[in-house]
């Protein structure tokens, strides 16, 4: 079977890079299903869930914008502004971003000048890692309940 070859990169990292069965990811057009022989596609990301399979097994990150681009050879390329795999996110320091984007949101409603745009996606990353790691942070196996 052909596989693709993913890379994810970030400003401050390169996230992955490596080969792929399939990427799902959320574009400002919907959400999207990349398999091989993709046509070539060049698309804004929004923020939400990517989630890639390698050999049958699902991978998931919280993405907060940026671009895919697909190309003829098999190549997806995500640039994000973020991206943090589920696994990775503090759940702590999530709940912290989403307290201070809304204080500073509720801080600044007074204010001119104020670039109300880059407050509402500080929330949105901050609530987006958050959503997604509660819905992927696997219990340690004490916590479990037979």
């Amino acid at each position: 079977m052909n596989k693709l070859k993913f890379k994810i990169i970030t400003p401050e990292r390169e996230v992955n890079s490596l080969e792929i069965d399939q990427v799902s990811l959320m574009t400002t057009d919907g959400e999207i299903t990349i398999l091989p022989e993709h046509i070539p596609l060049v698309s804004i990301l929004q923020a939400g869930e990517l989630k890639y399979k390698k050999d049958g097994r699902d991978e998931v990150l919280a993405v907060s914008g940026g671009f895919v681009e697909v190309k003829n050879d098999g190549s997806v390329y995500i640039l994000a502004d973020t991206a943090e795999m589920a696994g990775e996110i503090d759940m702590t320091r999530a709940e912290e971003a989403i307290k201070r984007a809304e204080k500073s949101m509720e801080e600044s409603r007074n204010e001119e000048n104020i670039d109300f745009t880059a407050l509402k996606a500080d929330l949105q990353r901050a609530m987006n890692r958050m959503k997604i790691g509660k819905k992927y942070k696997k219990l340690p196996q004490a916590n479990i309940t037979k």
